[in-house]
């Protein structure tokens, strides 16, 4: 095979232990392995059934390739093309989750899967020796597992999809936008795509994404995907494709990027684990247009999968500068040994009440944040000691009011221009630095209004068209070689219910400089202080929920911000670098839903019966993920509340 960097010592010490976790589990006398039953199937469900001899890796791809062919067709009528506005088909029983398979021409043919889910569009041939499809990986690893007796590593038989804005070196990358490339393929794989094949996974498919990886259940290349467990509802953020994918069984895990909450909101919403893991802790070399506050993770249906797969992607990366603040940080044990935890007892969780307030947001919100509240009363039953400030209180309120004036300092001024007045020419017309002082003295004159929820993280001048024309350069294609090449030569929707990718493409490449100094300001001050307030109370962990808004119809208005309140979820902390997993706290029962009045406006209906998926936020301290699956881990297990959609259930035949 071809491909990057070796992997570094750090990476294959953790590979092996967590091999010799797998060995020993497989090594020790057991009964007959269980029945191998695909729909829900764990790594571990996976491995066992292949040691056991009742599945080879390739017979699980072809498992996994007819259930795609089931289920990953169109999900909206689109009387004018993928291009054209679309409208929602309930109960599809499709999803249209993953837009590219890894299948040579003659096997993708054989198996009835159009040319649009081809690899490569502009190599139609495809018979690269050094590109092996997932059926000849598949065979490969049967054939060394037949001579050896052995898995050839932590996750020989784990079928992936990979959000198709990352590099694979043998599937196109696209980033959902359809132009035309001269080679659709780039050059490498991403790093932590080396890695993953390297530990055996087998890669099955590029997934559907909100073009350019922004907002939105569509995309110019992919065309829209849906919720499956209500195929009229948007599935999530622009990871939601990855998502879909492992919630309807087509692969066993893939690995979503969050800048936002682009892998927590489509795991919240399909009822799955997703962790956004600390920001420096996993490479971001071969991802289109990096920024930042990227993060790369997995989304899996349990927290054990999730962390075997982090075991596989996380460390340095020489490749990636941003990864040499994970030296030394990670835990001197493999993290899926942290994911069998059985009580918390010893662990303090501060509930992060902020988030949760009936009296500031809507009656759209009341049935999620009941269901947080349970998931809190779980954690206790598990011995976890609940520092909790009580209904409509403020965990970190005292300690914000003291801190972020301060650290903050011109960004916190420039929020309160009534108490920091400037100027016309933009100056501070009267002694700010005397009024911080003040501030720091009394807190009594910090804003009332100042809380966790007015936080936000600033945007950087010039990111977007700086870093996907880096991308773009290095990838080297002879064609499109720049945004602005991306706005002349690609087709893009038109669809008033989406983001106008176009528009948000001219926008970008008006910038004409890059300026980060005020994100990086933050990243120092904004941690500073949420570490100070954790400190301060003797914090391991928080929880809060994932987003307290159910998932709008896909052609509806979304729910408006209400105090601080998005409707995708709660993105601050995790944007500055700190670990969050998501994990499924169940379903409601009803829903109110936004639609457009006559007047122009939107207004709530309701109750509306729903069965919808809700998560619960669990969030730890810079490269604690060790923490996060302790706990996860934990009240999985005690709760179990992850259920398959029902419409994409065992296909007949299939074991």
């Amino acid at each position: 095979m071809l491909r990057a960097s070796i992997p570094d010592s750090s990476l294959r010490k953790s590979a092996i232990l967590v091999a010799l976790l797998i060995a020993r589990v497989f090594a020790a006398p057991q009964q007959a392995a269980p029945k191998f039953h695909l729909q829900e199937a764990a790594i571990r469900d996976i491995q066992k059934a292949i040691v056991s001899h009742q599945i080879t890796s390739g017979s699980l791809v072809e498992l996994y390739f007819k259930r795609i062919k089931a289920y990953n067709n169109k999900c909206v009528s689109e009387p004018m093309g993928i291009l054209g506005p679309i409208t929602t088909i309930p109960h599809a029983a499709e999803i249209n989750a993953l837009s590219t398979l890894n299948l040579r021409p003659s096997a993708r043919k054989a198996r009835g899967f159009d040319e649009r889910k081809a690899r490569s569009l502009t190599d139609a041939v495809d018979d690269n020796p050094n590109m092996p499809d997932a059926l000849e990986v598949a065979a490969a690893q049967d054939r060394e597992f037949e001579r050896t007796g052995r898995l050839v590593g932590p996750l020989h038989g784990v079928v992936l999809a990979i959000k198709d804005q990352y590099d694979t070196f043998d599937m196109r990358t696209t980033a959902g936008a359809d132009v035309q490339y001269a080679n659709d393929r780039p050059p490498d794989d991403a790093t932590f795509v080396k890695r993953l094949r390297d530990a055996g996974a087998i890669i099955l498919a590029k997934a559907n994404l909100a073009e350019y990886a922004v907002d939105g259940a569509r995309s110019s290349f992919g065309g829209t995907f849906c919720n499956p467990y209500d195929t009229e509802r948007e599935p999530g953020m622009s990871s939601a494709g990855s998502a879909t994918s492992v919630a309807a069984n087509l692969v066993t895990c893939a690995i979503g990027e969050e800048t936002v909450v682009s892998i927590r909101w489509p795991a919240s919403v399909n009822s799955l684990v997703g962790l956004a893991p600390t920001q420096e802790l996993v490479s971001r070399k071969g991802m289109m247009g990096a920024g930042l506050n990227m993060r790369t993770g997995p989304i899996c249906r349990n927290v054990e999968d999730a962390a075997k797969i982090l075991d596989i992607i996380a460390g340095y990366d020489p490749k990636d500068e941003m990864t040499v603040f994970s030296i030394g940080r990670k835990p001197a044990q493999p993290y899926v040994s942290f994911a069998v935890a059985p009580r918390l007892e010893g662990v303090r969780i501060g509930v992060i009440r902020e988030y949760m307030s009936k009296k500031l947001f809507s009656k759209a919100d009341d049935e999620s944040i009941d269901i947080v509240e349970r998931a809190i009363d779980d954690l206790r039953k598990l011995g976890a000691t609940i520092v909790d400030p009580g209904p409509e209180g403020a965990l970190f309120q005292g300690c914000i009011s003291r801190y972020a004036p301060e650290l903050l300092n011109s960004a916190f001024t420039r929020q309160y221009r009534e108490l920091f007045p400037f100027d016309a020419a933009g100056q501070p017309a009267s002694d700010h630095a005397a009024a911080l002082l003040d501030m720091h003295i009394d807190p009594v004159r910090v804003p009332g209004s100042l809380s966790l929820r007015s936080l936000t993280a600033p945007g950087v001048e010039g990111e977007g068209k700086y870093m996907i024309n880096k991308y773009l350069l290095e990838r080297g294609d002879a064609n499109i070689k720049t945004n602005a090449d991306l706005i002349a030569k690609a087709r893009f929707y038109e669809d008033p219910n989406f983001p106008d990718r176009k528009q948000a493409r001219q926008a970008v490449e008006r910038a004409t400089m890059l300026d980060t100094s005020a994100r990086l300001q933050a990243r120092f001050a904004l941690p500073n202080i949420l570490l100070q307030c954790m400190q301060e109370q003797r914090l391991d962990a928080l929880v809060s929920p994932m987003s307290t808004v159910p998932p709008r119809k896909l052609t509806a208005p979304r729910e408006p911000n209400a105090s601080g309140r998005s409707p995708i979820g709660w993105s601050l902390i995790g944007q500055q670098g700190f670990p969050a997993i998501t994990v499924p706290a169940g379903f409601t029962t009803e829903i109110w839903d936004r639609v457009r009045n006559a007047d122009g406006g939107t207004g709530l209906v309701g109750p509306v019966q729903a069965k919808l998926p809700v998560g619960v936020d669990f969030i730890a301290r810079p490269f604690d993920e060790a923490t996060l699956f302790r706990i996860a881990s934990a009240f999985e297990s005690a709760s179990r509340h992850r259920r398959p959609p029902p419409d994409f259930g065992p296909l007949l035949g299939e074991p």
